[in-house]
């Protein structure tokens, strides 16, 4: 069972956006969406986030319909998921620990386990008294304490000194990849960035021609990938990021800024959209902020709208008479060249549409980067001329 809030900061709309991606973060961790349940509140309810009466509709929901998980959209506190759990005696989760699912699922290289396990840890370190609920009885006071309270703070002993190793653990990867990225000599960087799911891997594998794991769901691509290619004898380095999305747990933006670090050492970025995505402006905007949060947004960026042929087939008529049809593609083009400053490129990467206007826009790109960064090198070595 899924369950999010109106607030007086989020409209409805908002909520069942959010929780539309909820699902999807759901059907990804390997669970099933039952049911779906909101209320409307000017604040969640500071004991069990949802109000009492709600509450005890979901039970009986949960009861009728056998569920055994509730995951709820934004982050609940300790004593709120400690509070649920004991009224509706089944697992309860929060969208940050359903992302953290995802990612420990998805992490494969030694930097990425070792920052989900460290994300891991730093949420789990003020739960740790409601995982011993099995000890409530074990209060005692002063003189008096009890096995329970023991064990908690043994185990938030260990939390912190894991903590502390997983962080000194991270800094030496971080200077092994330093050391990798300057040994990669004079060559422009590039990197994909943008929101979960929106292509980006598709894109690294046809421009590098990798074998970069690319799925139609969220987070397939969490290990920064990092490939050299060469287009019309043109080399440069292309590096394809974690996605970025909505309500991101800010301990995990913490413990994935290394990964990030790709992006914010990049020579030009390539923001890929979902065009076809009915909140794309909403993701760009996410992914904007987030390149802002980073210092990154002056660097040159293309903005690539992705999946064109989805576009075209959601919001435009099939009867529409060819003329048509090329009028109001335009003019939707035409709206996003003004916006990006012509900086942007529309295409459908499984279609192969548009893909060699594309690899152009890019090269010219790279060329003129390369005459700013490495002059004498892209003169005297590959003839480039300003």
């Amino acid at each position: 069972m899924l369950i999010g809030i109106v607030t007086l900061n989020q409209s409805e709309k908002q909520m069942k956006e959010y929780l539309d991606e909820l699902s999807f973060l759901t059907t990804t961790a390997g669970a099933e969406p039952i049911s779906i349940v909101y209320q409307k509140l000017d604040h969640p309810d500071t004991r069990t986030y949802i109000g009492s009466g709600k509450l005890q509709e979901v039970k009986k929901i949960i009861e009728a319909k056998d569920i055994d998980v509730v995951i709820f959209d934004d982050e609940i506190s300790p004593s709120q998921q400690n509070n649920v759990e004991k009224e509706l005696k089944i697992k309860v989760l929060d969208r940050s620990m359903l992302i953290l699912d995802i990612f420990a699922q998805r992490a494969k290289t030694m930097q990425a386990k070792t920052q989900v396990e460290l994300a891991q840890t730093q949420y789990l370190l003020p739960r740790l008294k409601g995982m011993w609920t099995h000890l409530d009885r074990i209060k005692g006071g002063v003189g008096m304490r009890g096995t329970g309270e023991k064990e908690i703070e043994t185990d938030r002993r260990i939390a912190k000194d894991k903590i502390s190793k997983l962080k000194n653990k991270l800094k030496e990867i971080d200077q092994q990849n330093l050391t990798q990225r300057k040994s990669r000599g004079e060559m422009v960087r590039v990197s994909l960035v943008g929101y979960t799911n929106v292509g980006k891997s598709t894109i690294m594998n046809l421009l590098s021609k990798a074998d970069v794991f690319a799925e139609n769901k969220l987070f397939a691509t969490l290990d920064t990938t990092v490939r050299k290619v060469v287009i019309n004898n043109i080399p440069f380095l292309l590096s394809d990021t974690v996605g970025f999305i909505r309500k991101l747990p800010h301990h995990l933006v913490e413990s994935f800024k290394s990964t990030l670090d790709e992006v914010i050492e990049s020579d030009v970025l390539l923001h890929v959209v979902d065009i076809s995505h009915p909140q794309f402006e909403d993701q760009m905007n996410v992914v904007n902020k987030t390149l802002s949060d980073m210092k990154c947004q002056d660097k040159p960026i293309i903005v690539v709208f992705n999946k064109m042929d989805l576009y075209e087939e959601q919001y435009l008529d099939e009867y529409l008479l060819k003329k048509e049809r090329t009028e109001l593609i335009n003019e939707m083009k035409n709206t996003w060249i003004a916006k990006t400053n012509d900086n942007c490129i529309f295409i459908s990467a499984t279609k192969g549409l548009k893909l060699d206007d594309f690899r152009e826009t890019l090269i010219q790109k790279i060329k003129k980067l390369y005459l700013e960064k490495y002059p004498f090198k892209a003169k005297m070595v590959w003839g480039y001329e300003d």
